[in-house]
């Protein structure tokens, strides 16, 4: 708190910013230890975690006020005025400190509380298990084992990192490795070495003493460049892209020139072109792919997690890509902190790499709708979540850095909150049983890719109106289902009304073969059918409605007729026919 001078100023503007007549919403902006709340006049809550912002400007004083305005890293941007240029120049200066800190401990994880017990805790963290992983994926076998080699992560041979070959230097035990890698599968005697990188970027590392496999000291492997570009380039896109994606007042062929320009979509289209040559490859030649890149936590695991995804079903499921995250990205040693900028670092390390991942996937579910259990709500919502610092599972570079921080005691996971919600990420389009063993070929021609507008737009509330198809489907859906249930009951009063009448019937028999002459008898018949078929014009109410409502009065009249031969549905409506 010994950041934050001013903690509520009064009569402040927020403005959309792709109003052409600059509207704005009055309101009180209030500073907290975690949060930037703003409340308009009509009570209206939009809420900004610290850890979310990834840049504060205080823009020339104008003659209504001090502009602030807040650019996040999960593409909100905020245009304030502030009254009086004393508190904004507060509140700049506070949220400069908050939203970078120094050191983990002080990040929003440590202190988030969902009233949890350290037994539920720790149960969050043990949803995902990356042995039963293995174990489902067939390993340990004959010619794969587990191993701990690593246990004290002194060293590591990962999926893997350039070789340090340089222009002649060879390396035996590299060599030998990929041999065997080769030999543990008998389908094929030939493997491929798929670098992520561009050819001419691999051949300037070797002038650094690294580089790439000579395929003249391999029997055994084929080598493939996919030529994917580095972080800083990346990083250099993404801001192109945003300043496009913010400019107000483009025309569209001024809005596809700049998306064009900034090489956004071609990067996209590079990474799933990748995964795509490493799907083929193991199940069109049945051969072993072995995929790096400079170092192996950043374009590797783009290729790997995105080629596990088209290969197996069990990835689209919400469960499991929560494992695949597990597996690829956060037990590979992604460099979440620096990538995302959770510390107060070199700017130069962050990389929307995790960020370009989600956004293929998004494109995959686009071209595949049935295939994914999840929606495009759950893609937000990890991306979310990958910036807020909330949850423990995207802090630290390496599992060695995560462990020493002891996140699983001092954290909680984000994956059991995931679930929970289950429900609001469901896609009502996906079909488990046709896409259970499909392996997934999608087409990257260029018009196959398209602007992700609610990644990127996803708080512009008033750019223009939207209606989602998913929840329109999923609304449907919950229509279907109440209607399904009607029907079932109304069929239960059904069957409950011919087994009355069948027992009405049966003791009219009964009595008329002891006494059939005796009045009494037959006046007491006459009052049970009375009260088992009312044959008057009133509407019968059947459980769970009113006699206002008139949606079962169809029924009235057919409950007073003998029994029924055929049970129809129609639109969703039980009918009866004689």
């Amino acid at each position: 708190m010994e950041h934050i001078r001013t903690t509520k100023v009064e009569q402040v503007k927020l403005l959309d910013r792709f109003s052409t007549s600059n509207k704005s919403l009055t309101g009180t902006l209030y500073l907290t230890a975690t949060h930037l709340l703003f409340i308009d006049s009509h009570q209206k809550e939009t809420w900004i975690l610290h850890h979310h912002i990834a840049s504060v400007e205080k823009l020339s004083l104008t003659t209504s006020g001090c502009p602030l305005l807040i650019q996040c890293k999960n593409f909100r941007t905020v245009h304030f005025i502030v009254p009086r240029e004393r508190d904004c120049h507060d509140i700049y200066n506070s949220l400069l400190q908050l939203s970078k800190q120094a050191k983990y401990e002080d990040l929003y994880a440590f202190a988030y509380n969902p009233k949890q017990n350290d037994l539920e805790r720790l149960h969050g963290w043990q949803l995902i298990d990356l042995a039963e992983e293995y174990k489902r994926m067939g390993v340990p076998n004959s010619n794969w084992q587990l191993s701990d080699a690593n246990r004290e992560y002194k060293a590591a041979i990962c999926r893997c990192s350039q070789p340090l070959s340089g222009f002649s230097a060879r390396c035996l035990e590299d060599e030998h490795l990929l041999q065997a890698i080769s030999k543990a599968n008998p389908a094929n005697r030939y493997m491929y070495v798929v670098d992520t990188r561009p050819k001419l970027n691999a051949m300037a590392n070797r002038a650094a003493g690294k580089g790439y496999e000579n395929e003249d000291n391999y029997s055994n492997i084929r080598f493939q460049f996919v030529g994917i570009e580095n972080i800083h380039v990346m990083r250099s896109s993404l801001q192109k892209l945003l300043e496009v994606n913010g400019t107000k007042g483009l025309c569209v062929s001024d809005f596809y020139s700049g998306l064009e320009s900034s090489g956004w979509l071609r990067h996209i289209k590079a990474v799933m072109d990748a995964a795509i040559f490493l799907a083929k490859a193991i199940v069109v030649e049945n051969a072993s792919v072995l995929v790096h890149c400079s170092d192996g936590w950043d374009r590797t695991s783009q290729v790997c997690s995105l080629g596990s995804l088209l290969l197996d079903s069990y990835y689209r499921t919400i469960k499991g890509f929560m494992v695949l995250i597990e597996k690829d990205w956060i037990s590979f040693g992604h460099k979440f902190s620096e990538r995302c900028g959770h510390l107060d670092g070199d700017p130069k390390e962050i990389s929307p790499v995790f960020a370009q991942f989600l956004e293929c996937v998004w494109h995959l579910t686009e071209q595949f709708p049935q295939a994914f259990e999840f929606n495009e709500a759950f893609l937000l919502q990890i991306h979310e979540h990958i910036h807020s610092c909330q949850f423990g599972n995207f802090l630290g570079n390496c599992q060695k850095e995560r462990e020493e921080l002891k996140l699983k005691e001092k954290t909680y996971s984000l994956w059991p909150f995931l679930l929970d919600d289950q429900k609001k990420y469901l896609n009502p389009l996906y079909n488990s049983r046709s896409q259970r063993f499909t392996v997934l070929e999608p087409n990257t021609v260029s018009f196959s890719f398209k602007f992700w507008r609610n990644m990127y737009h996803q708080f512009d509330r008033t750019l223009h109106p939207r209606q989602s198809v998913f929840n329109i489907i999923m609304n449907m859906s919950e229509q279907n289902k109440q209607l399904e249930e009607d029907i079932k009951d109304l069929e239960s009063k059904i069957k409950q009304h011919k087994n009355k009448q069948t027992d009405g019937i049966f003791t009219k028999e009964l009595l008329n073969s002891v006494h059939p002459e005796s009045s009494a008898l037959k006046t007491s018949l006459v009052l049970k059918e009375q009260t088992l078929l009312p044959m008057n014009d009133a509407l019968r109410t059947i459980e769970g409605s009113s006699p206002a409502d008139n949606r079962y009065s169809d029924y009235a009249e057919e409950f007073s007729k003998s029994e029924p031969a055929v049970v129809s549905l129609e639109y969703g409506v039980a009918r009866m026919t004689c």
